[in-house]
Order: C-alpha cells, then structure tokens, then sequence
C-alpha cells in the first residue's frame, strides 16, 4: 500500500524493495529554498498578526506562504477527493482552506510551513530503510575482465557475459558474477551474502557470489549463473516481491484505516454542524474544533508503521544472509514451535569423512593404511573417496587386476596378493566374519556409521569407518531453538539407526529416518497445532513438498537445490544453522515494534481528540501530532535495522 501522502506507488523500477514506503510529497532530494522562503513569510504574517497590523497585510503574506509549498498538497488533496478517497493531503487541504476561511490567516500559513517541513524530514527517514535493500543493487560491478577465445581478456558489461565463461577478478575487486574458481587462492569477503563476518579462503573448486570482494589474491573463477540469475539477484528479486506479500498486521491496519477516515470526516462534519444547530456555540468555534479533529485523526502514522517496519526488518535479515520472501513470512516466525529439519546437508556437511581406523590383526599399520588407499583410490564411491582422502598414506601402492564389486566394495592384487576393500557383505560372503567382528560392526552402525573393512584372502586386516560429520554450528543452533521455546524433529531418508545418533549427537527432540518425500510432507502436516507454525528446514528436491507444506520453509541457500531455495519462504545463504533463531528473534523484535507502533499512533491521536473536544486543540498542535506521531513510528521502525 503507498504511503498514505501518496497516490502511487513509485514507478521507477530501480527504486528497490522499499519503493511504495518512500513520500511523494517532499523528496529529500527536492529544493529546500521555496519552502524555506515560504518558512520566512508564514512568520512575517505571523509577526504582523501580533503586531495588529492591517489583515490585508496578513492575509498576502499567509497566501504566498501556501502557494510557495502548499500547492502540491492541494493539488494531490483535489485528485484523492475525486477519487474518493480522503488522505492527508485531502484532509489537510480542507483544514487549510477552513481556517482561510475563518479568517486564521498566520495559522493557515503556518500549518502549511510545518506540515510540508515535518513531509521533508521524515521522506529523509524513509529514505534510510529504502536504501539499505538498494545498496544491495550496487553490490555486483557493471563490468567484468573476461578471457577472450584468442587468449587475450577483455573488460565487458557483466550481463553480455556469457555461460562458461572465464572471468578474471583482481585483488580488491568485487565478483561480478556467480562462478566457480579455475585457479588461484584468495581470502573473499562474502558478509554482503552470506553475512558471515569473516573472510573465507577460496580455491580451485570452490564456489564465488556475484557482489563478494576479492581479498589479496587473483582469481579465475568459470560463470555458472548470467547476471540475471546471480545468488544477489534472487536476494534482489525476492525482496521486491516481498511487498506483495503483506504481514498480518499489515493487513489489518490497511483494513482499519479504510474505515476509520471515513469514520473520521463524519465525526468532524457532525462536530462542525451539531452544536451550533443545538445553540452550544458559535459556528468559528466549533468549525475551528472540526478542522484540528480532522489534522489529529489522518491516520497517515499508523498506516505506515507497518510498511516501513517491514521493509526495516527484510532488509536487516538481507543484511546478515537471511533471505526473507515476504513480510507475511517475517510476521509469522515469531508463532514457530516446531522446527523439522533434513538430515543430509542441513545438519550434516553432506559428505562423508573418515572417523574410525582400526587394526584387527598383529600386522604392520602404516602398511595396512597404504594397502586400504590405494584400494580407496582406485574406486569412485563415496564412502571409498572419504577413506582415501582421510588415510594419510606414504607413496601409492600398485594395484593390479582392479575389480569394482557393486554394492559390496573392490578387488585388486597388490604385490601378487587378494585384497579386499568392502562392506561387511563383503567380508561374510568370503568367510571372514566372527562373532566378535559381527558385535564390533554392530555397535558402530548404531553410531550412524558406514563400516569399511580391508581384508586378505586369510583374514581381516583393518576396519575403517565413515560417516557423515555434523556441522560445527548445528548442536549450537538447536540449543538456541530449544531456548525460544521451539522444538526439533529430524526427517530422514537415510538408515533409522544413522537418524537417531545424529540427532541425539545434537540433542533433537525427534528423529525419523527411512522417510520418502511424501512421509515428510505428511508427518510436517501433522506437527502442526492451534496458533502455532511448524518451519521446514531442507536443501535437496525431495525436501521440497516439506518446505512447501509448513508454513515457513527454510531452504540452505549456498549448496541447496535449486527446487528447494525456490519452494522456500526463507533461504540461508551461508547454510549456517544459527540463523534460525536468529530469525525467530527478528520476527519478534518486528511483531514488538508493530504493536508499539499501532499503540504510539493511536494513544497519541486520541490524546490529542481528548484535548480537542475539551476545547485546548488547534491547528499547529494538530500538525504536530499527526507529523510527531508519523516520524516516531518511522524511527522506532528503522531501530530494526541496527539489529
């Protein structure tokens, strides 16, 4: 909804997600010397009212007054009454035109001088909100240093760059583009991101953001996302379409104030009419009361405390790497109570690595670790990479006559003799379990592990173990959950066994494992009770039909599945875990300022109603509560920004 001293909202695309919060009626940009030479003539009829002269005299410096500021007001004013619709501008122009009228030539003037002052100043405050989300647009450079087929490179406008191309950031620099990197080292700033407060040292193989600063090194990373499609653009295009999306109370207000100053204006036309009718006074004393009632009553303060709260709390959320899809999704975060969260990728790095190395025979260890990587190094499994990368081993072993054997492991001759490097399938289809081998493997897949074992065409020789290692910030980011009050469920397709040591090692409430997308979808359904939000926390395409069941989905936006960040209403885009409550925390600080925010606004109206029927109000005091309560409401929005 425009601001209610507007008519439209901006229509320069460009303005950002916080474009329908900003005044028409006085940009910050707009000259200062007519309302400022309008200023010095609202005071010279002042003066000259109190030095009694002719109120001709008055009366011409009251109406240069008005024209020099005042007649955007009336104009604007004019065109809602057409329509309709009874604004500020419309109430102030009738307020205006009344006490020219009643003969209140100095006050008219002043009144005017404020209201267009008090516009000024708080499209300036406005301004603060709109343009923390637009300096996200200036994030990503216009250009970037491309390779070119003859080998040369050439600087071009970042969005011509095509798919697969090579681009060159230097030390310094920001990422033009979405890539990953070819050559090079470097520490890269990713806070505008990611919000991580630390740089983050990049390789070969490691993914880069567009908007991101390059630290000391060069890089040549390979474009895997146009300009348009970029992780900033999607922050971008995301929080613009946010505003479409209005919170709760936000819908509430709007409804309010569609009756409320309708309400309003009768009340005033009866205040104006009744009483001088019924012989309780004079008709200037009880029009004069109608024209302050209806300055005090605009509800122009409580209709944009919602907007620019919101808008405040998106953009802090921007701020720190939490993408927030709409205000509705903001609002609604304080009412979580059930956090349900995938295991792969969510809680867990989402690749396996090397957590048990066990010798089972008198033979020599170093040798053992040498024979299960070179075996580990020929094969192409996960679960074989992690045990080649987690064995420190010396020189690589030759291993001949090489044989993959799916599902159950590898094959080779390694100085003319059998090894085998598998699963405990494996090792019992070739006679090689015991009793105590079976007990020792049982106890580590209790633990969530996958057991490799490496073994001679004689014995069992080692046994390795791999798992899937928790996030170093997941056990963290569930305590803080459980201290607002939110329980956690782990939803999983892998082994129950796997489920339930993973989510004891982080303390999770509940664990499922062996789940299909569907048991997902139907078990967040059912966490779901009265007044209370259940949130889904995933990263791949089967956690999609989850994420777009509860009722906020919260997708990994680093390594997420493209499907998954899209279905989401909140994506991470450090996939760091602690930004859950952290999001919980901001939804209440916004919920706790909107609800200051409509009670600022309407207690100070109805003071000021109180002191007007009572006889005490007048104009300017009229002014200033409408204007006070409006700039109050828009400072104590902006404090979300600081968060």
């Amino acid at each position: 909804m425009p601001h209610p001293h507007c008519h439209a909202p901006h229509a320069n695309p460009a303005a950002g997600p916080g474009q329908d919060i900003g005044c028409c009626h006085g940009h910050a940009s707009a000259s200062w010397w007519p309302l400022a030479a309008s200023g010095a003539a609202a005071l010279a009829a002042e003066a000259a009212h109190w030095a009694e002269a002719p109120w001709a005299f008055s009366a011409v410096l009251a109406l240069l007054a008005i024209a020099g500021c005042g007649l955007d007001t009336y104009r604007k004013g004019w065109a809602a009454l057409c329509r309709g619709k009874m604004d500020i501008d419309a109430l102030m122009s009738i307020a205006v035109t009344g006490a020219l009228i009643l003969g209140q030539w100095a006050e008219a003037a002043m009144v005017m001088v404020l209201f267009t002052l008090a516009e000024r100043i708080e499209a300036r405050s406005l301004d603060h909100a709109r343009q923390a989300v637009q300096g996200l647009m200036q994030l990503a450079p216009e250009r970037a240093l491309v390779r070119q087929a003859g080998g040369g490179w050439r600087d071009v406008p970042a969005r011509d760059v095509a798919l697969g191309a090579l681009v060159r950031a230097r030390p310094g620099e920001r990422i033009a583009l979405d890539g990953q990197i070819e050559s090079g080292r470097s520490a890269v700033d990713q806070s505008p991101i990611t919000g991580e407060s630390l740089p983050v040292d990049k390789a070969a193989g490691d993914p880069v953001y567009a908007g991101t600063i390059n630290g000391t090194g060069e890089l040549e990373y390979r474009v895997l996302a146009a300009a348009g499609d970029s992780t900033l653009a999607r922050i971008i295009r995301a929080i613009e379409s946010a505003r479409s999306a209005r919170a709760p109370t936000q819908r509430f207000v709007d409804r309010f104030a569609r009756i409320y100053t309708p309400l309003v204006v009768l009340l005033a036309a009866a205040i104006a009419v009744l009483p001088p009718l019924l012989g309780l006074g004079g008709w200037h004393e009880w029009v004069y009361k109608a024209l302050v009632l209806l300055v005090i009553a605009c509800p122009c303060a409580l209709v944009i405390s919602t907007p620019v709260t919101i808008v405040s709390g998106l953009a802090a959320a921007a701020r720190h790497g939490v993408l927030v899809k709409g205000g509705v999704h903001l609002e609604q975060g304080r009412r979580l109570r059930w956090i349900a969260l995938d295991k792969t990728g969510t809680v867990t790095r989402g690749q396996p690595s090397l957590t048990d190395a066990a010798m089972l025979d008198e033979t020599d260890p170093d040798r053992s670790h040498a024979l299960a990587a070179a075996l580990a190094a020929r094969s192409d499994h996960p679960v074989s990479r992690a045990v080649a990368q987690g064995l420190e081993a010396g020189p690589a072993l030759p291993v001949e006559a090489f044989e993959a054997l799916p599902g159950r492991g590898s094959r080779g001759l390694v100085h003319g003799r059998t090894h085998l490097l598998g699963n405990h399938r494996l090792i019992h289809e070739n006679g090689l379990c015991t009793p105590m081998l079976e007990a020792r493997l049982e106890a580590l897949e209790r633990q969530g592990k996958t057991v490799v074992l490496l073994a001679d065409d004689r014995r069992v020789l080692a046994l390795y173990a791999v798992a899937d290692t928790v996030k170093p910030d997941s056990a963290a980011a569930i305590e803080a959950l459980h201290g607002l009050g939110v329980r956690t469920a782990m939803l999983s397709g892998d082994n129950p066994h796997t489920v339930s040591a993973i989510a004891a090692q982080v303390g999770i409430d509940r664990a499922e494992g062996g789940l299909l997308p569907a048991d997902k979808l139907r078990i967040v359904g059912g966490l779901a009770g009265p007044g209370a939000a259940v949130g889904m926390v995933g990263d791949g395409i089967n956690d999609a039909p989850a994420l777009a069941r509860a009722d906020i989905g919260f997708a990994m936006g680093a390594m997420g599945a493209d499907a998954a960040i899209e279905t989401a209403d909140v994506a991470l885009m450090d996939d760091d875990l602690r930004k859950i409550p952290w999001f919980i925390r901001l939804s209440r600080a916004t919920h706790r300022i909107l609800v200051q925010n409509i009670a600022l606004a309407l207690g100070i109206k109805l003071a000021f109603v109180a002191l007007t029927l009572a006889g005490l109000g007048t104009l300017w005091m009229a002014v200033f509560a409408d204007v006070g309560a409006s700039l109050l409401v828009v400072g104590n929005g902006l404090r979300l920004l600081r968060r």
